[in-house]
Parts: C-alpha cells; structure tokens; sequence
C-alpha cells in the first residue's frame, strides 16, 4: 500500500463513502461498465456503487485537504482496509 493518513481519520468518513457512492452511481447510469459480480436482480445504480465499494474495486483516490491548503491524496483501497 501507500504511505500512512496523515490528515484525517484513518478510514473512510460518511461524508466520503457518500460522495463515492453517489459519483459511481452517476457513472454507472451514464453507462460506465460495472467491476464487481453482482447478485442476480441488481439493477439499481445506488446498489450496484454500494456492492463495487464493498468489494473494493473501485480504483479511486481521496483527496483530503486541510484550510491552509496543503492535502494529501489517499487511494481507496487504503481507507477500505482499515475498517
């Protein structure tokens, strides 16, 4: 993985987990293709960003900044395995 959080919780925040729901599912619903197995019937994009990030598939990265303006930029992955 990548370096250590520095700035902020070590796990993904509400705020942030709802922000990359919501960003996937537009994406979904625009056509984007789906990169995790799905349940059979699964045919919401709110469900279908809520599985990917479950199964962390998602190949996102989170910036967090701080009111100085300095940030650091954290991939997904590295907020999901600290749960």
């Amino acid at each position: 993985m990548s370096k250590t959080v520095t700035i902020g919780p070590p796990k993904l925040t509400r705020f942030e987990r709802a922000r990359i729901v919501g960003a996937r599912a537009l994406q979904v619903t625009l056509g984007a293709p789906i990169l995790a197995p799905l349940p059979a019937g699964m045919n919401d994009p709110i469900d279908i960003a809520i599985e990917e990030l479950k199964e962390g598939v998602l190949p996102m990265t989170v910036r967090r900044t701080l009111p100085e303006g300095s940030f650091q930029d954290i991939p997904l992955i590295d907020l999901l395995a600290t749960k």
